[in-house]
């Protein structure tokens, strides 16, 4: 196996950046950046810590943010499985990443910054849904945003219905969890898990 070891190894493989790969960088929100993240309901955040790497999906039923100003996003934090790998990230390390995707769009959103976790009352209150609060919310300062080339989008074909995968050709959350802990009762999880996820999405 030949590896690549050095920046200038990789630079000569790959060779120069084009011109729009640069221009289309920056340090704040653009009225058609501002646009596409507005119409985005789901992102990955991407959080660093001293155990490693994290990447959580979050989504929501409009915008999964809510654009505060032309450099700051807030992403309230939804019922999940408490795990809180990102948030314990972000106390310990500010630097986050985004992916935003826009469903029909093979554009593709990022933002690299900057965030802390806000418990603020009167912020909380501001994200209301179905009479529930978020418990708290990321406030993101963006250090750079742009938009990703399209290609990767294009080739998975994300957006084309026929190249869903049938749910039937896919193993259960209870069987996947059964695989990773012996014993565990795949089938009560899978009986219950629509009815539970259903009464606490907020």
């Amino acid at each position: 196996m030949t590896i690549i070891q050095t920046e200038e190894q990789l630079k000569l493989l790959y060779g120069e950046v084009s011109e729009a790969s640069v221009a289309k960088v920056t340090s704040y929100l653009t009225d058609a950046y501002r646009q596409m993240i507005g119409l985005s309901p789901f992102v990955a955040l991407a959080t660093v810590g001293p155990e490693g790497l994290d990447c959580s999906p979050r989504g929501d039923a409009g915008s999964v943010v809510r654009i505060e100003d032309e450099r700051t996003l807030a992403l309230p934090d939804w019922r999940g499985n408490n795990r809180i790998d990102s948030l314990l990230n972000i106390v310990r390390d500010p630097r986050v990443a985004l992916m935003f995707l826009i469903p029909g769009s093979n554009s593709v959103m990022r933002v690299n910054g900057r965030a802390v976790i806000s418990v603020d009352g009167a912020l909380l209150e501001s994200f209301e849904m179905d009479g529930k609060h978020p418990r708290s919310v990321i406030v993101v300062t963006i250090d750079e945003v742009y938009f990703q080339c399209a290609r990767a989008v294009m080739r998975a074909e994300l957006w084309n219905p026929d190249r869903r995968v049938a749910a039937s050709d896919l193993p259960t959350p209870g069987e996947m969890l059964k695989a990773a802990k012996a014993g565990f009762d795949q089938e009560t999880y899978d009986r219950e898990w629509p009815a539970r996820a259903a009464k606490s999405m907020w």
